[in-house]
């Protein structure tokens, strides 16, 4: 018979092996996770696309843009990411550019002095001098924020949140392509195109990845199809101005989120005229919000999230 010794070790040694034999990105997923009081969690490049993949009872979402920024919360910094899953799960636009010494870092300027203590171009100053900096929210107050690499926000994203990443011209998308891939965040991170030959380029340097492509009317729909990338690999991101239902139900045909950009001139008009206008953008066929008030927007849809929903198993709180 076991002695009781024997019994506490058996026990042991049984869960140290079933955590060793535990898929290592599965555990780091969750460990990250439990961090984040909001957060999506994907394990792999399939479920991505089903995350993706439009049905009528898919639950409406917000994009931070540039991140989420709020006052002492600047834009392009992961402790800006975090605030916002504070609050609600997102997708976190952000902006990628690269320094002289070839480091991809998170900023969306070409100059440094709107959101930095520092000064000069991006691809005119090394690392380390961007290194040396500190972020500067909106409204120019000081952070202890430093300028997060593009490495940084990948890794950061896993089990927490999606994020769309969008390249600046002087940065080769091959070198975006190569973090993501060593990263190993792929089920996580969608590139951004604003052209039909770039997101044609972007498909045939990364064919498993997701595509925000700018879609706006029929003929670009059309122009989509033109290009041969499966309509499983794209988000639709359809411009700054409300589309009608019609056009959103074409999308929605082809499986299709559509990503309406709330940015200027919505935002503010929801401002003024209550926040009650992110949810009838979301009832006329809008299915993700993109933003630069993520909080309030998440709010004011909330009503409208299905109260049993396929995409349910993504979020996790």
């Amino acid at each position: 018979m076991r002695t009781t010794r024997d019994l506490t070790f058996f026990f042991l040694f049984s869960i140290l092996i079933f955590s060793c034999n535990r898929p290592q990105a599965k555990q780091e997923q969750l460990a990250s996770s439990e961090t984040a009081s909001h957060a999506i969690r994907l394990f792999d490049l399939e479920e991505t696309r089903d995350f993706y993949s439009w049905t009528a009872d898919r639950i409406p979402m917000v994009s931070a843009h540039r991140g989420g920024p709020y006052p002492g919360f600047p834009e392009n910094a992961i402790e800006t990411f975090d605030n916002i899953l504070n609050y609600t799960p997102a997708i976190i636009e952000l902006d990628v550019a690269m320094t002289l010494d070839s480091v991809l870092v998170l900023m969306h300027d070409d100059d440094l002095e709107r959101t930095t203590n520092g000064n000069g171009k991006v691809n005119e100053v090394t690392f380390d001098y961007i290194q040396s900096l500190y972020l500067e929210d909106n409204e120019g107050n000081p952070t202890e924020f430093k300028v997060p690499t593009l490495k940084e926000a990948l890794l950061w994203s896993k089990g927490k949140a999606l994020l769309t990443v969008d390249i600046k011209r002087s940065v080769p998308f091959e070198k975006v392509v190569e973090e993501v891939r060593e990263t190993e965040s792929e089920a996580y991170a969608a590139l951004i195109s604003y052209t039909f030959p770039a997101a044609k380029k972007l498909n045939s340097l990364a064919p498993e990845l997701m595509l925000s492509v700018t879609i706006r009317n029929e003929e670009e729909i059309q122009r989509l199809e033109e290009t041969g990338i499966p309509w499983d690999r794209v988000i639709a991101f359809t411009g700054l101005a409300e589309r009608n239902p019609e056009f959103n139900k074409a999308l929605h045909d082809r499986g299709v989120f559509a990503i309406l950009g709330f940015l200027g001139n919505l935002d503010q008009s929801a401002e003024t005229r209550g926040d009650q206008l992110y949810a009838s953008f979301i009832q006329n066929g809008a299915d993700i919000l993109a933003t630069d008030r993520p909080i309030e927007a998440a709010a004011a849809i909330q009503t409208l999230v299905p109260k049993n929903s396929s995409k349910a198993k993504y979020f996790t709180r």
